[in-house]
């Protein structure tokens, strides 16, 4: 749970930036050794053959236990970091560092290697790791604790409960207790954790701060559906694991950051009674569904698992309104109005490093040519200055910014983020309103998403049909059920009809014809419906996915016109599906995909991966092309 800190006093904000600035100096030097550590382990190509890797890792330190002796010795050399950070926070610190260098070393599951770990930047550093709460040894927290208790904060900021809650600009910072706790054999001194007041941040500080605990006061989220929510998590204080301190990006507060704590609890989650209510309807449906996940568009087909006459297909089609198109391209142009202005920004602070354009040059001669004044260029529009080879002669990290650039760069960064955020919050919706219809066990076709992005580019992040299946993944878990994934080249779903037959088509055919049963639909909505038809051996192995054509023959006979109306427009009408949306994008033809004018091609179209791919299964006989149900 992210709980906002109410830091308005000058000097806790003073030591909250040098907090931050010490902890990122330390990272990076811990980086920096890491790097030559691991430098080091790869130069010593005969050693490892001849000694082995795990003894070359042990003389160079490549271990979690080194670089946590390598941090503690930063941090002690450099004496002025012990005003600020602990040993438990540089320890924290090198952990994460390991990790990254731990990922480097070993390959994962799948043989694959994360890139060198490479030195961050201070700019970047927004994260300073806590320890975990002991749940075994009573009052053992010992980086940043959360202190006080959520019915004490809600009594200080509603007079006693005589009012609904209101928390001031500058909420006061809480004070230690001043008094004597009984024992059963005397009395002892009140400490931080006999706090029952307003909730804080306390951080004892370095082990040579003389200015005490730096005590920061919270803020607890507000606004419509925040009270359960917010109860959920600090009701329950014996639930609080772990505390971070973030900071992130803001141009409107003091100093440009604004200041978070991230509080880990143990437990389940909280979702709303609506959203638990729906998926409980959603588990007790009993159906089975397919998704095809399209460039510009979700759809999604639905039939009663036992294919009962009683029952009937239900389709969705999940497209942008035109509405969110407006929106989309209203942020695209401020987006690339800030882009202009950071780049007129910087080419206006450091002249030296462009030429002046072909308009300006001509220009100049033009004013030479007649004799007069030469007129001072002050943001040059040409190439940046180079080398033979194309690399600048001065790297942009060298380039001075000046404070508009910076604060410009920061409203940027909060846009996107507030973009994100806005993108991932209609994803969640999306997806329980399609489990809600569908329920929750449905196969998508296992694609590449990384491959759209080379066809399609950025385009894709205006939909974003991967943050889509993904929260439709997430949904189908927590609902009871599952999203299978299926192979593309063992299915074909986009190649075959419901009938069993091999319908061809390129990717600029939106529209299923059949020849043979004469079904007519959108391209989509029959490879979803497909899709609830594929049976998978290892529900973990999309290669062992199999289109069952005679189940599908079976389900377009028992439902007839019911499935056409299904296959041919959307039948469970969503907020974000309006009748007559646009048609999938098609990108310029490349490579393996058909001419327009050509009849059919060997190779596999964009949106079926080449069997060379592991996600597309090995090459073979597809089960789904045998069957041929055209007796009748």
């Amino acid at each position: 749970m992210v709980l906002p800190l109410a830091v308005t006093n000058a000097a806790d904000l003073h030591r909250l930036e040098g907090l931050f600035g010490a902890m990122g100096s330390l990272k990076r030097a811990v980086q920096r050794d890491a790097r030559a550590k691991v430098d080091a382990y790869w130069s010593a190509f005969h050693e490892r053959n001849e000694q082995g890797a795990k003894a070359v890792r042990q003389r160079l330190g490549l271990s979690r236990g080194a670089l946590e002796r390598c941090a503690y010795k930063h941090l002690e050399d450099a004496g002025h970091l012990k005003h600020h950070a602990s040993k438990a926070l540089a320890m924290h610190v090198a952990d994460e560092v390991w990790n990254s260098v731990q990922r480097h070393l070993f390959p994962d599951a799948t043989g694959k290697r994360f890139g060198c770990p490479k030195v961050g930047r201070g700019h970047d550093f927004t994260r300073i790791p806590g320890r975990a709460r002991s749940h075994t040894t009573a009052n053992k927290w010992e980086t940043f604790r959360l202190v006080g208790t959520y019915h004490g904060h809600a009594m200080a900021y509603t007079d006693g409960s005589r009012h609904t809650l209101m928390q001031p600009h500058r909420m006061p910072t809480p004070a230690k207790p001043d008094c004597k706790i009984p024992t059963g054999t005397g009395t002892r001194k009140a400490n931080w954790w006999d706090h029952a007041g307003p909730l804080a941040v306390v951080f004892a500080g370095g082990p040579d701060s003389k200015r005490g605990d730096l005590v920061l006061p919270v803020r607890i989220p507000q606004g419509p559906g925040q009270e359960e929510r917010v109860r959920h998590f600090l009701e329950a204080d014996a639930r609080w694991h772990k505390v971070d301190l973030v900071r992130r990006r803001k141009t409107s507060a003091p100093g440009g950051w604004t200041y978070e704590a991230h509080l880990m609890a143990l437990g389940p989650g909280y979702a709303s009674p609506a959203v638990r209510a729906m998926r409980d309807r959603a588990s007790q449906l009993d159906r089975i569904g397919g998704v095809d996940g399209n460039v510009s568009n979700l759809s999604i087909v639905s039939f009663p698992s036992d294919l009962a006459p009683e029952g009937k297909p239900v389709s969705t089609e999940i497209t942008l309104s035109e509405d969110e198109k407006r929106l989309i391209e209203k942020q695209a142009k401020k987006r690339r109005g800030r882009a202009r202005a950071l780049e007129r920004s910087r080419r206006a602070t450091n002249t030296a490093q462009y030429g002046m354009s072909k308009r300006q040059t001509a220009r100049a001669e033009r004013r030479a040519a007649k004799g007069l004044t030469p007129k001072a260029v002050t943001v040059p529009g040409g190439a940046r200055a180079a080398r033979t080879d194309g690399v600048p002669k001065q790297a942009f990290r060298c380039d001075r910014l000046s404070y508009a650039y910076r604060e410009l760069r920061a409203r940027q960064a909060e846009a996107a983020a507030s973009a994100a955020e806005c993108r991932r919050h209609r994803a969640r919706t999306v997806a329980r309103e399609i489990i809600a219809a569908h329920g929750p066990n449905l196969t998508v076709e296992d694609c590449d998403i990384r491959t759209w992005y080379r066809l399609w580019g950025k385009r894709l992040s205006q939909t974003t049909p991967g943050l889509l299946i993904a929260a439709l993944e997430r949904e189908c878990q927590v609902a009871g059920g599952r999203l299978v994934r299926a192979s593309t080249w063992s299915t074909a779903l986009s190649q075959h009809c419901m009938c069993g037959e091999r319908v061809r088509k390129t990717l600029r055919d939106r529209e299923h014809k059949c020849i043979a049963c004469g079904l007519i639909g959108k391209r989509d909505l029959v490879s979803a419906a497909l899709a609830a038809f594929v049976s998978i051996t290892d529900p973990d192995n999309p290669k062992t996915a199999t289109l069952d054509s005679a189940r599908s023959r079976h389900a377009q006979i028992t439902y007839g016109e019911g499935l056409e109306e299904a296959l041919s427009e959307s039948t469970a009408p969503c907020q974000n599906t309006p009748r007559g949306a646009g048609h999938a994008a098609v990108p310029r033809q490349r490579g393996a995909s058909a001419h327009r004018t050509a009849g059919r091609r060997d190779q596999a179209t964009p949106d079926e991966p080449h069997p060379v791919r592991d996600q597309a299964g090995k090459p073979g006989p597809r089960p789904a092309c045998s069957p041929q149900l055209t007796l009748w």
